[in-house]
């Protein structure tokens, strides 16, 4: 079992994805971006992608090769950053979401849920 790599090329990559998404968004042409296409069709149709290639992501992790699982992977991120956009949740919600759970155990912070 490989280790996790140092985070900075995926930082990098994550940050030009989402200056993609919003440039993507605020040209608005579903006519020449999956981007705003998606967006046009809102929070729902987002949703959908989002557990779509959630589902080919964890196929592709039950059995199928690494570049496939990266691939599905990548996927799977850009339609959370798009579903995130079509809600209007900031990327720094999301930071500051994980930087709270920093230090407690998943089965910890999973028990401590309250819904928010």
């Amino acid at each position: 079992m490989t280790a996790l790599a140092s985070p900075d090329r995926l930082v990098d990559a994550l940050a030009h994805l989402a200056a993609t998404i919003d440039a993507r968004a605020q040209e608005g042409d579903a006519g020449k971006s999956w981007t705003a296409k998606l967006l046009a069709k809102g929070p729902d149709a987002c949703a959908a992608k989002v557990a779509e290639e959630g589902g080919e992501l964890a196929d592709a992790v039950r059995g199928e090769s690494d570049g496939r699982v990266a691939n599905e992977a990548a996927d799977v991120l850009y339609h959370v950053f798009v579903a995130l956009r079509s809600r209007g949740v900031s990327l720094d919600d999301v930071a500051a979401a994980l930087e709270a759970r920093q230090g407690t155990s998943g089965i910890d912070e999973k028990a401590g849920r309250t819904g928010a």
